[in-house]
């Protein structure tokens, strides 16, 4: 009977540990923006009705004497539908729809082995993790700053845990069990002072470019014309494209819109290597779909992000972009409302693209984003039951990450696995000689 109680007892614990890896959105980690790839060519389309705003950024290199651009456009120009943009405003919409990679951390799951052997058999575990979420962290930021490439926030807080919940959720990377040394500092009445690098200040601040040109017009016409850039291109163009719209998520009429392979969890070795993986996945995919799709990489509400690779864009840089149906009462500063995000990537040349790109823009709003998932396995000595399960577990995963890496980018997968120190005996470590023999 007590063998009985023990085993349903490790089930539980079991569910409950995978439930609360799941229920955690991530530490964002490093993002695949336009920058990783060459000959590329963004596009911002702020679309309602028939009005439209054009922004166009280009990645040319040289001799500015050289450069020139051939825009075909719908309709009469006048001179004041033409504006110059900041560059910034693009590299922060690319820095805020990139494919991003996060990692998550196993926890110790002997921490839960009081409760599992308490449970009873036919009884569910408390869902904590739902319950914090129902309740008020408690986080109030008294100030914001941005100094240099820093972006510093003032925090005060009522409890640890709340601020602790805040900080990992905002993407802050901070050691397990730091509600503890939180909680003293609270109870001191201090508050904190919190910094991140801000990526897009950073560019701005490092590089020099072309900035943007902007054209607005009206037409019932929503399209984008590529054929002139094939004329002399020496290959494949790449062009990322951000549609800004108030209801829903854009996508081709003329060429299928495919989403990108997302979710998945991969490799950690791949966190030092994710701008190789990107580029090599987004080919295979190019290559898997004969070069003939349009692909989804991001479509969201502009209001929020989980997780965030950069800041939704302010009210203030999104009427810059021509985002012009916002209420203009809102506050400034604020990240604003009833503006939809899509990012499309599309590689193409005159052969299999020989149309210029059609666009609708849809009542969907489901959320979308190229996101994939690093795991890194609990490195603990403990030896309770559960340890003993999760270790069996960590390498049955570990080979179906390396086999998801391999379809997704055409990586050897022997190499994969050699990276990824797969080979030897079984991870089961911990415990006598007898109990990793038999796994009792």
């Amino acid at each position: 009977m007590k063998r009985l109680s023990i085993f349903a007892a490790l089930v539980l614990a079991a569910a409950f540990w995978q439930e609360s890896v799941r229920a955690f959105c991530g530490f964002y980690v490093a993002k695949a923006d336009a920058k990783l790839f060459n000959k590329a060519s963004q596009v911002v389309l702020v679309r309602q009705d028939d009005k439209t705003v054009l922004t166009m950024a280009n990645d040319f290199r040289g001799d500015l004497q050289e450069f020139a651009v051939v825009i075909p456009v719908p309709t009469f120009i006048e001179r004041g539908q033409i504006h110059v943009a900041d560059k910034a405003l693009i590299d922060h919409l690319d820095a805020y729809s990139a494919p991003r990679l996060v990692e998550y951390f196993d926890e110790d799951p002997c921490l839960y082995r009081d409760y599992a052997e308490e449970a009873p058999a036919a009884g569910l575990f408390p869902r904590q993790s739902a319950d914090k979420a129902s309740r008020s962290l408690g986080v109030t930021i008294e100030a914001r700053y941005t100094v240099g490439e820093y972006d510093i926030l003032i925090l005060s807080a009522e409890q640890s845990n709340g601020l602790e919940t805040w900080l990992k959720e905002n993407g802050y990377k901070i050691p397990a069990g730091a509600s503890r040394v939180l909680a003293s500092y609270i109870k001191q009445n201090m508050r904190f002072f919190v910094a991140k690098v801000n990526l897009d200040e950073q560019s701005r601040l490092g590089f020099n470019y072309l900035r943007p040109l902007q054209v607005a017009y009206e037409t019932p016409k929503f399209m984008l014309p590529i054929r002139l850039g094939t004329v002399n291109a020496d290959g494949p163009q790449e062009l990322f494209i951000y549609a800004l719209t108030p209801n829903g998520r854009v996508e081709t009429t003329n060429y299928r819109t495919v989403q990108l392979p997302t979710g998945m969890e991969i490799p950690v070795f791949v966190k030092n290597e994710f701008g190789d993986f990107y580029r090599t996945m987004f080919s295979e995919q190019v290559k898997k779909q004969n070069m003939s799709t349009v692909f989804l990489e991001y479509a969201w509400d502009m209001a929020w992000c989980d997780p965030c690779a950069a800041d939704p864009l302010s009210y203030d840089e999104l009427r810059e972009l021509g985002v012009f149906w916002l209420d203009a009462g809102q506050a400034r500063g604020t990240p604003a409302q009833q503006v939809f995000v899509t990012r499309l990537h599309v590689r193409y040349d005159g052969e299999r693209f020989p149309e210029d790109l059609v666009f609708q823009e849809t009542a969907d709003r489901t959320n979308f984003q190229g996101r994939y998932v690093l795991r890194h396995a609990w490195a603990g000595n403990d030896d309770c039951p559960v340890a003993r399960e999760y270790r069996r577990s960590v390498r049955t995963r570990q080979e179906g990450e390396a086999q998801t890496l391999a379809s997704l980018t055409g990586w050897d997968i022997e190499e994969i696995r050699q990276k990824m120190d797969l080979g030897g005996d079984s991870p089961e470590t911990g415990g006598s000689w007898w109990q990793r023999l038999w796994g009792n």
